[in-house]
């Protein structure tokens, strides 16, 4: 699966790592592990990772982004990791590499690279970024092991998620080889602080419900401009407050911006990915996301959502 990947890895010398912009923990997991692995195992490359900040995953050591000139592209390979759309890559420089590899494990969406290696089964991008090392047989440094495991935490949701495999574990139990303290990580992304639970108390508050229990949450303009927190945390920070709701088997997270209607889709047995590909989005079957024109679409695509649902 990854023959092809190694040999252009081998074939540059200047390597630069993508993802895609406001990133998740397995965003920022798979972007430091790869360039720690590469850095690794082969120190005579320049290996780079680029992009927008990390914000809530910037605890994850060695993620601050590198800061580098258009030249650098020259003659180099860009590997382009955990995402299946163009317009969702952060730095479009990529564009002006010699040669593009994408690692993927979202449901297809567009070609991005002349070199595509694309596994849904995988629960994360971390997840495939291990196997990556794990079949090529290349030394995996501490550091890259932490940062992979925290990614795979994050997409498997704490390996509850039903993308979660035996795979999954083996890979985590290989990572954990390395014998990095696990609690650094929870620590970090389960430990909230007071003024951060008073934020998701006020959207829990906000919760609607359709006639088939689907869970939607909007927040205008207006609400928008009143938190005190990024675009990031109110549209997928809070998406999961619907999450453990009796009954809801969907629910959908509406952030109304000057950009656009961010949504975040999830559920847990429906496929809502299709839902969020009619409206230009996509992702995951029970996680996916998509930016709408208006507060017509989304009326609409709450109307999809609540069409998936059986029953009455």
């Amino acid at each position: 699966m990854f023959k092809e990947v190694l040999e252009k890895i081998n074939s540059y010398d200047t390597i630069i790592i993508h993802r895609h912009s406001n990133p998740d923990g397995d965003a920022i997991g798979c972007q430091v592990g790869l360039k720690l692995i590469l850095q690794a195992n082969f120190p005579n490359k320049r290996i780079f990772a680029v992009g927008d900040q990390p914000k809530r995953y910037a605890f994850i050591e060695e993620s601050t982004p590198d800061e580098i000139p258009n030249e650098y592209y020259e003659n180099a390979l860009a590997i382009i990791l955990d995402t299946s759309a163009n317009a969702l890559i952060s730095d479009n420089r990529y564009l002006l590499a010699d040669c593009t590899v994408k690692i993927d494990h979202h449901i297809y969406c567009e070609k991005i690279a002349d070199i595509e290696v694309t596994q849904t089964s995988y629960e994360s991008c971390c997840g495939l970024v291990a196997q990556f090392a794990y079949d090529c047989k290349l030394i995996m440094p501490c550091l890259a092991a932490k940062a992979l495991y925290t990614g795979m935490i994050t997409d498997s949701g704490r390996f509850r998620y039903d993308s979660t495999s035996p795979q999954t574990f083996k890979m985590a139990a290989y990572l954990l080889e390395q014998k990095f303290e696990t609690g650094d990580i929870f620590r970090n992304l389960y430990s909230d602080d007071f003024e951060f639970i008073k934020l998701k108390a006020q959207f829990i508050l906000k919760i609607q419900f359709t006639d088939k229990k689907v869970a939607y949450i909007y927040t205008s303009p207006e609400e928008l401009a009143t938190y005190n927190a990024d675009t990031f945390t109110i549209s997928r920070g809070m998406v999961n407050t619907m999450a453990e709701i009796k009954g809801v088997d969907v629910w959908a997270n509406f952030t109304h911006t000057e950009n656009g209607i961010l949504v975040e889709l999830r559920s847990s047995i429906y496929n809502v990915n299709q839902v969020a590909v009619k409206y230009g989005g996509g992702g995951h079957l029970k996680a996916s996301g998509a930016t709408l024109k208006s507060i017509e679409e989304m009326n609409l695509m709450i109307k999809d959502l609540n069409d998936l649902v059986v029953g009455d």
